[in-house]
């Protein structure tokens, strides 16, 4: 990690369903927070191509009403390629700026949505990708299942970054895997807005000794249109996710946020020499670990429905 990396976390709201417009925002999101001096910034999860909050796809145990088909083909319209035109605007935008992105995206693989999340950076562009391992809920209806070929924490010339998406954070193996591979800033894409939410983060801190960027929405039922089949109310007020974003230092200590209920940028700087006096008396994966009782083994091969 260099010296001092300056960061901003993005606590905003897709255009739900509009990649492109979504994009068009992230750019001048990205602006805003390169204004501020941000060399790093984060997204909630799905900012690019939709969180879905309160869509049921119309699928009631034991059967799909064709209202929630045609709902799960607007939603599938509204997601992104890798190697799609948004992403490409969101790069350019990296570049002109010079900020490293961690961007929660819907992506498109054939017939397949996956909930990921790209690093950017602004020089090479697009150089890692996570896909969350565990959709939650009803998510795995809609959402396909990561493996473990995208679990790679990235290197950068400002720091070592990984991402584990929403409750992922709840996965105390994964999270170790982020801890193995030296992860500096632990980024935290979610859709959890809880009050319990933060102690998670504190938590991952503390245990990982690293810095924490959380990122959640802050969405209403007005983003959404009026043809929205949302079952969680009707107003245009009523707020869908409530935001909670936080910066955390790694002795759990609180350096931005968290904020509810409002659109903002939270912004920080981190220091290097702060990481490693917190290392003198724990190191999860070192000095605190205990290899010959307990240990994690990660498969990394890619998995695929068919090998010729």
């Amino acid at each position: 990690m260099q010296d001092n990396v300056k960061v901003a976390v993005i606590q905003d709201s897709s255009v739900p369903f509009d990649a492109e417009k979504t994009a068009l925002k992230a750019c001048r999101l990205i602006e805003e927070a390169a204004q501020g001096e941000a060399e790093l910034v984060v997204f909630p999860e799905a900012f690019l191509g939709t969180y879905p909050k309160g869509l049921t796809f119309g699928a009631p145990v034991g059967t799909r009403l064709p209202e929630g088909r045609e709902d799960f083909r607007r939603y599938f319209e509204g997601a992104v390629e890798i190697d799609g035109p948004e992403l490409r605007s969101i790069e350019e935008s990296a570049r002109e700026h010079g900020v490293f992105i961690v961007m929660g995206i819907i992506e498109r693989d054939g017939s397949t949505l996956y909930c990921s999340v790209v690093f950017i950076d602004p020089q090479a562009g697009i150089v890692g990708k996570r896909r969350k391992l565990m959709p939650t809920g009803s998510e795995r209806l809609i959402w396909g299942f990561g493996d473990g070929s995208t679990l790679d924490a990235v290197d950068s010339s400002l720091a070592k970054v990984g991402a584990v998406i929403c409750w992922e954070n709840y996965m105390p193996a994964l999270r170790q895997t982020m801890y193995g591979q030296g992860v500096e800033i632990y980024c935290a894409p979610t859709a959890d807005d809880r009050d319990t939410w933060l102690s998670s983060m504190q938590h991952i801190a503390l245990e990982g000794r690293c810095y924490v960027l959380s990122a959640c929405q802050y969405l209403t039922r007005g983003d959404f249109g009026d043809d929205y089949n949302c079952v969680l109310g009707d107003s245009p007020e009523h707020v869908l996710m409530r935001g909670g974003s936080v910066i955390l230092g790694p002795l759990g200590e609180i350096i931005a946020g968290p904020v509810f209920n409002e659109r903002t940028i939270l912004h920080a700087t981190l220091a290097r020499d702060t990481l490693i006096r917190s290392k003198l008396d724990f190191d999860p994966v070192g000095h605190y670990a205990r290899p010959d009782v307990l240990s994690v083994m990660v498969d990394r091969e890619e998995k695929k429905a068919v090998y010729y």
